[in-house]
């Protein structure tokens, strides 16, 4: 095959292109179990078999809940290649919001990763129209993957043959619901098409061939993570699957792979450890890790250094520092693409000066989803920005009331804007006008060496008016009081209210070093957001950022959480993004006191 033009030509395009004997590789009793390319397309036939044999016809929903393991992508090829549609959820969420998915999107099967999720899902099952459930696991109760293979063995490989070949670019292939961060969420329609530009538009842009490996562990039931994984496919590379969150580092040691994706959560935690190792150095030891650090921190690629900062930068820093942080990535990590949230530019510099490039993409379920991404060379790639328009892709902006000067909202054009919102016709009119996405995003063009660089400002649902009548764009403040290596989380409110304030979940690790550095006696977490002195310092810190901005939109008040905001208490939502609803709505009085001088916390 010399072309791919729908989602499961692409793994036949590497058959015929680069066969690989690890296509795809997994964990499994301490061992890597690999799957070639005819393996991994012979299985994916078996799956179209077997749900053949269970009357699955075109446009029929199939639906799977797991970890990322090769079995997610062979049912994937299984399904879509028979012209059914795919419906990939999320492993964490409720089990109200899996019935809602499954009813929504009218899903007859559904694949299930282990015991706990096979358990949720049977216990909603009678509340859909759900046939059955097949476990890639093992599970008590529940027909395992091998019984559902069972089904098609034997089945004549010519109904599969036809019914690929009847399958038309333009079909529906998926329907991905987005998390939001309020409501339920939204099937987003997914065509093969719109899926395939994006991964060719992409191909070229990826550093990745067929002599290389890379780890996926971002969730596969997002577009992200889902899209990326078919660029490795079609550029041969060799995709081993993490074994858990709590495992990366593990796996990373063990696979050695030369690239992987990542959202900016994960990439800050990397970078907290890193700040954190130099409270066990002491001496000369100390003195080079921060400097190193220091250099990183502020590393300009667009820099020329002088003789001395470049000897200090590839003789030192580099051979006794940087050396150790690449190798904890493996020692092979080339280059990391990151999406889902705004990167910290300093984490994007910290990582480039020491040897690994970060790359910032921008774009959402609704399209397929890269819309922008930074270039991975040295001359081309701009820090602070998330790249220039991909091919084939057109961008408008619309500027509206509030936005700075040059800002406005992020209109996308192309053949990867999605067919619209499953059963939701009212907010797919709502969300595509004549052609154009809107993403509900605001940005503004940059020029950088004759080429224009997309930088994401806020959201336009975020932006809100003081009391005073002031705009406010919370998320160029969070961005910039982030770049405080005392602060891991935040969030910025002030609407109708007379001053701008700030929740804020503090980077515990550091915080404990800097206590114990200036004799401060708090040890634990609740210590620590009550200390006077924690305090004072992160005021100043604070106000030294807040120079960077309008009298109206400064911080003027804060105040310190002991609980990190994560998914599984539900302050974020799967992609990392922060629910402001729900923030604002557990910390109500906490707010409330910050406009009314009463302690709460």
């Amino acid at each position: 095959m010399k072309d791919y033009t729908r989602l499961f030509d692409i793994i036949y395009y590497q058959q015929d292109q680069f066969p690989q004997s690890d296509a795809f590789c997994r964990k499994e009793n301490g061992q890597w179990t690999k799957y070639s390319t005819a393996d991994v397309i012979r299985i994916g036939t078996e799956v179209s078999l077997s749900l053949l044999a269970l009357g699955v016809k075109p446009d029929d929903k199939i639906a799977v809940v797991s970890a990322n393991r090769p079995e997610w992508n062979i049912v994937d090829l299984g399904v879509l290649q028979i012209g059914a549609v795919l419906v990939p959820i999320y492993p964490t969420i409720t089990e109200e919001e899996y019935e809602f998915i499954l009813k929504d999107g009218n899903v007859k099967y559904i694949f299930v990763g282990d015991a706990g999720l096979a358990t949720k899902i049977n216990n909603i099952k009678s509340q859909t129209e759900l046939i059955d459930i097949f476990s890639f696991d093992t599970v008590a109760g529940t027909k395992s993957f091998e019984e559902f293979l069972a089904l098609g063995r034997g089945g004549d490989v010519a109904t599969v043959t036809a019914a690929r070949a009847a399958v038309d670019p333009m079909q529906l292939a998926t329907i991905i619901y987005t998390s939001g961060t309020t409501g339920n969420p939204k099937g987003v329609m997914l065509s093969h098409n719109n899926v395939v530009s994006n991964v060719k538009a992409v191909k070229p842009i990826l550093p990745v061939d067929e002599t290389m490996k890379v780890l996926s562990f971002l969730p596969l039931c997002h577009i992200f993570e889902r899209m990326v994984v078919y660029v490795y496919m079609a550029n041969g590379v060799s995709i081993y699957y993490a074994e858990s969150l709590e495992l990366i580092a593990d796996n990373l040691k063990e696979v050695k792979p030369d690239f992987f994706t990542s959202v900016p959560r994960l990439l800050e935690k990397v970078f907290m450890k890193l700040e954190a190792a130099s409270a066990n150095l002491s001496g000369i030891k100390k003195k080079l890790y921060l400097a190193a650090m220091d250099f990183a921190v502020n590393y300009d690629i667009e820099k020329e250094y002088g003789w001395w900062d470049n000897f200090l930068y590839k003789n030192v820093y580099d051979k006794l520092i940087f050396a150790k942080w690449r190798e904890a990535l493996g020692g092979n990590v080339k280059g990391i693409v990151t999406g889902a949230a705004k990167l910290n530019p300093k984490l994007a510099r910290v990582f480039t000066a020491a040897g690994i490039f970060i790359s910032e993409g921008y774009g959402q379920t609704e399209s397929s989803p890269v819309i922008t991404v930074n270039p991975f060379t040295r001359d081309s790639i701009k820090f602070g920005t998330v790249g220039p328009v991909i091919d084939g892709v057109e961008v408008h902006l619309d500027h509206r009331e509030g936005m700075g000067a040059g800002e406005g909202e992020i209109l996308a054009k192309g053949p990867n804007v999605m067919m619209g919102y499953y059963n939701r016709p009212d907010a797919t009119a709502a969300t595509v006008k004549d052609g154009w996405l809107y993403t509900g995003d605001v940005g503004k063009f940059i020029d950088y060496k004759g080429r224009k660089y997309l930088q994401i400002t806020d959201r336009v649902k975020e932006i809100f008016k003081t009391s005073g009548g002031k705009y406010v764009a919370p998320l160029s403040l969070e961005s910039k009081m982030k770049e405080i290596p005392f602060i891991e989380q935040m969030l910025v409110i002030g609407e109708n209210r007379n001053y701008v304030s700030a929740l804020i979940v503090p980077n515990f690790p550091a915080l404990t070093d800097w206590c114990a550095k200036h004799g401060v006696p708090a040890t634990n977490k609740e210590a620590i957001v009550k200390s006077p002195e924690v305090k004072k310092m992160m005021q100043s810190a604070i106000d030294e950022k807040n120079k960077s901005f309008g009298s109206w939109e400064t911080i003027k008040r804060f105040e310190l959480l002991p609980d990190e905001w994560t998914t599984e208490t539900g302050e974020l939502t799967p992609t990392t993004k922060v629910r402001r609803k729900v923030v604002m709505d557990k910390y109500k009085d906490v707010i409330e006191s910050l406009y009314s001088g009463v302690k709460t916390v």
